[in-house]
Protein backbone atom coordinates (compact mmCIF):
# COMPACT_ATOMS: atom_id res chain seq x y z
CA UNK A 1 0.00 0.00 0.00
CA UNK A 2 2.72 2.36 0.81
CA UNK A 3 4.79 1.85 -2.76
CA UNK A 4 1.36 2.25 -4.52
CA UNK A 5 1.16 6.00 -2.98
CA UNK A 6 4.72 6.64 -2.94
CA UNK A 7 4.39 6.01 -6.60
CA UNK A 8 1.44 8.18 -7.21
CA UNK A 9 3.18 10.85 -5.02
CA UNK A 10 6.18 10.40 -7.51
CA UNK A 11 4.34 11.00 -10.72
CA UNK A 12 2.95 13.92 -8.98
CA UNK A 13 5.32 15.51 -8.31
CA UNK A 14 7.06 14.97 -11.21
CA UNK A 15 3.69 16.43 -13.10
CA UNK A 16 3.85 19.47 -11.62
CA UNK A 17 8.03 19.62 -12.33
CA UNK A 18 6.89 19.11 -16.19
CA UNK A 19 3.81 22.07 -15.76
CA UNK A 20 6.63 24.39 -14.39
CA UNK A 21 9.20 23.39 -16.90
CA UNK A 22 7.12 23.78 -19.57
CA UNK A 23 6.13 27.34 -18.55
CA UNK A 24 9.12 28.25 -17.71
CA UNK A 25 10.31 27.44 -21.84
CA UNK A 26 7.41 29.37 -23.04
CA UNK A 27 8.44 32.52 -20.90
CA UNK A 28 11.71 32.11 -22.34
CA UNK A 29 10.17 31.55 -25.79
CA UNK A 30 8.59 34.72 -25.84
CA UNK A 31 11.64 36.65 -24.91
CA UNK A 32 13.42 34.91 -27.40
CA UNK A 33 10.91 36.23 -30.01
CA UNK A 34 11.40 40.05 -28.86
CA UNK A 35 13.48 41.95 -30.98
CA UNK A 36 15.85 44.95 -29.77
CA UNK A 37 13.20 47.72 -29.45
CA UNK A 38 10.90 45.65 -27.80
CA UNK A 39 13.52 44.54 -25.22
CA UNK A 40 14.26 48.06 -24.56
CA UNK A 41 10.77 49.29 -24.39
CA UNK A 42 10.20 46.69 -21.33
CA UNK A 43 13.62 47.98 -19.86
CA UNK A 44 12.05 51.48 -20.03
CA UNK A 45 8.93 50.26 -18.28
CA UNK A 46 10.69 48.65 -15.86
CA UNK A 47 12.79 51.75 -14.65
CA UNK A 48 10.17 53.81 -14.83
CA UNK A 49 7.80 51.70 -12.63
CA UNK A 50 10.99 51.61 -10.27
CA UNK A 51 10.99 55.31 -10.08
CA UNK A 52 7.08 56.09 -9.56
CA UNK A 53 7.94 53.15 -6.51
CA UNK A 54 10.98 55.18 -5.50
CA UNK A 55 9.01 58.59 -5.16
CA UNK A 56 5.41 56.66 -3.50
CA UNK A 57 8.12 55.38 -1.02
CA UNK A 58 9.45 59.24 -0.28
CA UNK A 59 6.08 60.54 -0.08
CA UNK A 60 5.09 57.64 2.28
CA UNK A 61 7.86 58.40 4.50
CA UNK A 62 7.73 62.25 4.72
CA UNK A 63 4.04 61.62 5.61
CA UNK A 64 5.47 59.42 8.73
CA UNK A 65 4.99 55.97 7.12
CA UNK A 66 7.52 53.11 7.98
CA UNK A 67 7.03 53.86 11.69
CA UNK A 68 4.77 53.53 14.65
CA UNK A 69 4.23 56.65 16.51
CA UNK A 70 2.06 58.12 18.91
CA UNK A 71 0.17 61.60 18.11
CA UNK A 72 -1.64 63.67 20.19
CA UNK A 73 -5.63 63.96 19.82
CA UNK A 74 -5.74 66.91 17.71
CA UNK A 75 -3.16 65.49 15.00
CA UNK A 76 -5.44 62.27 14.59
CA UNK A 77 -7.64 63.97 11.62
CA UNK A 78 -4.70 65.70 10.14
CA UNK A 79 -3.05 62.47 9.82
CA UNK A 80 -6.15 60.75 8.60
CA UNK A 81 -6.49 63.11 6.13
CA UNK A 82 -2.71 63.38 5.18
CA UNK A 83 -2.54 59.38 4.59
CA UNK A 84 -4.61 57.66 2.39
CA UNK A 85 -4.85 54.18 4.47
CA UNK A 86 -4.18 54.53 7.92
CA UNK A 87 -3.95 51.93 11.42
CA UNK A 88 -4.57 53.86 14.57
CA UNK A 89 -4.04 51.85 17.66
CA UNK A 90 -6.25 53.36 20.82
CA UNK A 91 -4.45 52.22 24.14
CA UNK A 92 -3.38 52.70 27.79
CA UNK A 93 -0.64 51.33 29.97
CA UNK A 94 -1.54 47.58 30.00
CA UNK A 95 -0.58 44.45 29.07
CA UNK A 96 -2.70 43.55 25.99
CA UNK A 97 -2.03 47.06 24.95
CA UNK A 98 1.95 46.13 25.01
CA UNK A 99 1.11 43.28 22.98
CA UNK A 100 -0.46 45.38 20.24
CA UNK A 101 2.46 47.75 20.34
CA UNK A 102 4.79 44.71 19.63
CA UNK A 103 2.43 43.17 16.27
CA UNK A 104 1.91 47.16 15.01
CA UNK A 105 5.53 48.10 15.05
CA UNK A 106 6.30 44.81 13.17
CA UNK A 107 3.88 45.74 10.47
CA UNK A 108 4.23 49.83 10.51
CA UNK A 109 7.95 48.16 9.06
CA UNK A 110 6.40 46.16 6.52
CA UNK A 111 3.97 48.09 5.36
CA UNK A 112 4.75 51.34 4.38
CA UNK A 113 1.65 51.85 2.33
CA UNK A 114 0.39 52.31 5.45
CA UNK A 115 0.26 54.86 8.46
CA UNK A 116 0.92 53.31 11.95
CA UNK A 117 0.10 55.21 14.95
CA UNK A 118 -0.85 55.12 18.69
CA UNK A 119 -3.15 57.88 20.81
CA UNK A 120 -3.47 57.23 24.35
CA UNK A 121 -7.09 56.87 25.16
CA UNK A 122 -7.16 58.57 28.66
CA UNK A 123 -5.61 61.67 26.86
CA UNK A 124 -8.03 61.77 24.09
CA UNK A 125 -11.52 61.55 25.47
CA UNK A 126 -12.79 63.65 22.59
CA UNK A 127 -11.68 61.47 20.12
CA UNK A 128 -12.32 58.23 22.16
CA UNK A 129 -16.36 59.24 22.36
CA UNK A 130 -16.24 60.21 18.93
CA UNK A 131 -15.37 56.70 17.51
CA UNK A 132 -16.83 54.93 20.78
CA UNK A 133 -14.14 53.36 21.63
CA UNK A 134 -14.52 51.37 24.70
CA UNK A 135 -12.63 48.23 25.27
CA UNK A 136 -8.70 48.96 24.74
CA UNK A 137 -6.90 48.09 22.81
CA UNK A 138 -9.02 48.82 19.75
CA UNK A 139 -7.52 49.54 16.50
CA UNK A 140 -9.60 52.02 13.93
CA UNK A 141 -8.63 51.22 10.52
CA UNK A 142 -9.31 54.15 8.17
CA UNK A 143 -8.95 54.76 4.87
CA UNK A 144 -9.70 57.88 2.98
CA UNK A 145 -9.63 60.05 6.14
CA UNK A 146 -12.77 57.94 7.71
CA UNK A 147 -12.75 54.72 9.65
CA UNK A 148 -13.84 51.69 7.76
CA UNK A 149 -13.18 49.01 10.15
CA UNK A 150 -12.18 48.00 13.72
CA UNK A 151 -10.38 45.31 15.65
CA UNK A 152 -11.69 45.28 19.10
CA UNK A 153 -9.35 43.07 21.80
CA UNK A 154 -8.51 40.13 20.75
CA UNK A 155 -11.90 38.73 20.10
CA UNK A 156 -10.89 38.22 16.23
CA UNK A 157 -7.54 37.44 16.56
CA UNK A 158 -7.78 33.95 18.39
CA UNK A 159 -9.09 35.79 21.88
CA UNK A 160 -5.46 35.10 23.56
CA UNK A 161 -2.05 37.39 23.66
CA UNK A 162 -0.29 35.00 21.84
CA UNK A 163 -1.44 35.73 18.37
CA UNK A 164 0.86 35.65 15.38
CA UNK A 165 1.33 39.43 13.72
CA UNK A 166 0.38 37.78 10.10
CA UNK A 167 -2.88 36.69 12.07
CA UNK A 168 -3.47 40.47 12.64
CA UNK A 169 -2.22 41.59 9.41
CA UNK A 170 -4.69 39.56 7.37
CA UNK A 171 -7.53 41.06 9.64
CA UNK A 172 -6.57 44.35 9.39
CA UNK A 173 -6.17 43.62 5.16
CA UNK A 174 -9.71 42.73 5.37
CA UNK A 175 -11.04 46.07 5.29
CA UNK A 176 -7.95 46.63 2.29
CA UNK A 177 -5.84 48.92 4.64
CA UNK A 178 -3.23 47.35 3.77
CA UNK A 179 -2.12 44.91 0.83
CA UNK A 180 -0.76 41.80 2.13
CA UNK A 181 1.44 41.57 -1.26
CA UNK A 182 2.61 45.35 0.33
CA UNK A 183 2.64 47.64 -2.17
CA UNK A 184 4.86 46.71 -4.76
CA UNK A 185 8.93 47.47 -4.15
CA UNK A 186 7.48 49.42 -1.00
CA UNK A 187 7.29 46.69 1.10
CA UNK A 188 11.28 44.76 0.40
CA UNK A 189 10.97 43.04 3.87
CA UNK A 190 7.87 41.13 3.13
CA UNK A 191 10.02 37.75 2.28
CA UNK A 192 10.87 37.78 5.69
CA UNK A 193 7.08 37.43 7.16
CA UNK A 194 6.93 33.51 5.63
CA UNK A 195 8.07 32.44 9.24
CA UNK A 196 5.37 32.98 11.66
CA UNK A 197 5.98 35.52 14.66
CA UNK A 198 4.70 35.38 17.28
CA UNK A 199 4.58 37.31 20.96
CA UNK A 200 3.57 35.09 23.45
CA UNK A 201 3.72 35.46 26.58
CA UNK A 202 1.37 34.41 29.80
CA UNK A 203 -2.57 34.70 29.55
CA UNK A 204 -2.97 37.29 31.87
CA UNK A 205 -6.24 39.76 30.25
CA UNK A 206 -6.70 39.65 26.65
CA UNK A 207 -8.53 43.16 26.51
CA UNK A 208 -9.55 46.32 29.04
CA UNK A 209 -12.31 48.01 29.47
CA UNK A 210 -12.74 51.64 29.57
Amino acid sequence: MDGVIGQILEKQVLSAAKAVEDKLDEQIAALERLDPDDIEALRERRILQMRRAAERRAKWRALGHGEYTEVPEKEFFSAAKASERMVCHFYRDNWPCKVMDKHMSILAKQHVETRFIKVHAEKAPFLTEKLRVVVLPTLALVKNAKVEDYVVGFDELGGKDDFSTEDLEERIAKAQVIFLDGEGPANPSKQAAASKRSVRQSDTGNSDSD
